[in-house]
Formats: C-alpha cells, sequence, structure tokens
C-alpha cells in the first residue's frame, strides 16, 4: 500500500463494531454527510443499529431542542452495512468500536490494516487498552490515535482524543477538524490505560457498586447524592447502567491488569450481577429497572394473593 498525497477530500467513514456507540458514531458522521460503512460480525446487531438509527432520528428534534427536520431516510441511506471487513477498503477514515478484550481488538487491526489503504487513519474508541500497543498491531502507528465517544454519541459534544506514542502531528489535526465537521470539540490527552474518563469514572462507579454491596446506601439514594449534592446530571450507577455492566467490568478488568493497583479491583457484586446478565439499560434490568410498567411481574402480598 502507498500513501497519496493528492487523494480526494475524506468522504467514507468506516465504522466497526454496531454496538449501542458503534451505532451512534455511524449516526453522527452519517448525519453530517458522510458515507458510512458499518461493520459487524452478527446481522442481527446491524439490523438493530439500523432502526435504533432511525428511532433516534425521529426523536431528534425534540431531544436536540430543534425545529429542523430531520431527513431520516437521507441518512439512514448514506449508512450501508456488511459482516465482512471488506466493505471498509474504500473507507478514507475507520473508528473502530469492538468490546473492549485484547484479543477481539488484535485481530480486527491485523485484519484491517491489510485492507485498509496506507493513508486511512484509525481512530481507537476504547475505554482503557492503551492506543501506542493498539498501533503497534499495524504498519500505520503515526495514523493511528483514541477516540473515546461517550454515550449517546450524537447528543455528546465532546470527545477524548488519545494521542500514542507515534501518533503523527498531521493525524492529531486533521483529526480534530474531522470532529469539528461532526460539531465536537476534541480534548487531547496522552495515552495511558483509561486515559484521563475512566481512570476516573471507573473508580467512582467501582466504589459506589461496593457501597451497594456493603449495604451502605441502596442504589437510589447513591445516585441521589451525586444528583442532589454535586449536580451531576446523573448518578455513577445511572451512568453505569447506561454505559452497560459488562463494559464496566471489561474496563476495570483491564485497569487492574494494567497498573496492578488493588484500587481497580472490581466489586464481587459487579461480576455476580454480569453473570446474572443484569447489564443495565440493554438488558433493562441492572442497578435500575428500566423495564415498562406492562413488563414488570406483579407484586404479590404476604399472603400471596
Amino acid at each position: 500500500m502507498t500513501s497519496s498525497p493528492d487523494r480526494a477530500p475524506l468522504r467514507t467513514v468506516g465504522v466497526v463494531g454496531a454496538g449501542t456507540i458503534g451505532r451512534g458514531v455511524a449516526q453522527s458522521f452519517a448525519e453530517n454527510g458522510f458515507e458510512v460503512a458499518l461493520v459487524d460480525i452478527e446481522e442481527n446487531q446491524l439490523k438493530a443499529a439500523i432502526d435504533a438509527v432511525a428511532n433516534d432520528l425521529r426523536a431528534g428534534a425534540l431531544l436536540r431542542r430543534t425545529s429542523e427536520a430531520v431527513d431520516v431516510d437521507g441518512v439512514i441511506a448514506r449508512i450501508t452495512t456488511g459482516t465482512a471487513m471488506e466493505a471498509l477498503t474504500d473507507a478514507d477514515f475507520v473508528v473502530e468500536n469492538v468490546t473492549e478484550k485484547w484479543e477481539v481488538k488484535e485481530g480486527v487491526y491485523r485484519e484491517i490494516d491489510e485492507l485498509c489503504r496506507a493513508d486511512v487513519t484509525f481512530a481507537v474508541n476504547t475505554s482503557a487498552i492503551p492506543v501506542t500497543r493498539i498501533a503497534s498491531l499495524t504498519r500505520r502507528p503515526a495514523r493511528v490515535l483514541g477516540m473515546h465517544f461517550m454515550n449517546p454519541v450524537p447528543l455528546m459534544d465532546t470527545v477524548e482524543v488519545v494521542r500514542g506514542h507515534a501518533t503523527s502531528p498531521e493525524t492529531l489535526d486533521a483529526s480534530l477538524a474531522l470532529l469539528g465537521r461532526l460539531g465536537k470539540r476534541g480534548v487531547v490527552v496522552e495515552d495511558a490505560p483509561g486515559f484521563v474518563t475512566n481512570r476516573v469514572l471507573m473508580l467512582t462507579i467501582n466504589e459506589a457498586i461496593f457501597c451497594v454491596q456493603d449495604r451502605t446506601a441502596g442504589a437510589a439514594d447513591v445516585d441521589r447524592i451525586f444528583t442532589g449534592c454535586f449536580g451531576h446530571r446523573m448518578g455513577p450507577l445511572e451512568t453505569a447502567d447506561l454505559i452497560g455492566l459488562d463494559t464496566i467490568l471489561n474496563s476495570l478488568t483491564v485497569l487492574y491488569d494494567e497498573y496492578r493497583d488493588c484500587k481497580f479491583r472490581p466489586a464481587p457484586l459487579l461480576r455476580k450481577m454480569v453473570d446474572a446478565g443484569l447489564l443495565g439499560r440493554k438488558t433493562k434490568l441492572g442497578f435500575h429497572d428500566y423495564r415498562l410498567p406492562s413488563e414488570r411481574p406483579e407484586r404479590r402480598n404476604r399472603n400471596g394473593n
């Protein structure tokens, strides 16, 4: 592969992973006029992602407090989906959003490095894995950086941008300009496990879980303290439910392995909830109950009636 300094402006963005963050990234690019190639190994996940994007767009005017009409069909038409990485062949920029497991990310980067042109930048959307380590899997370390998008991606105007050891100034500047085209601002941080966001946030969430586990307070009261006393928009356990408790556990495991510090040891209650499939909003049960009233079992009184 060879670089082409006279190549056309960036038009097509590849998005790997169609989970909550991946589909939000795809939506943000498509809404701003980019062609998007969305890739996931599960066809059902891709269909669910497109349905979710369409639903979000229909609710967009209300969520964004704007009267602007949303061209749902036009945005959806700019997103093509596929289960094979070959869909990324024509991408000018790639954002990866797969699960926070090294063995999964390693396979993805080795494959896309072979498929994509040498002048394509890879943006790693990771919570805790060092960007420099991921860049070492490729033949383009200068064109690899971190872009840590927050959920819900279309509504968040700030992105944590991680400069790897080899990330070039040109890659960084071009990526920040690209975020600007999405109406987002990048805050640049240096590469370290967890960066700033998750190095701090995961500790807060984990300690909040320990508070529930130790029966210091219930989940609702823990969150109420943060929203009421500190003015946070969401409490730490509501945030954990939004992110997904499986993702929280994966991130804490990476941080614990990287720093070898007991402060990142995942709370046993967190492991138990993940094992039980109580993952938060995506399963409708986590530290809080997100089921509709009609979905909740009827409570029985003490007499069993």
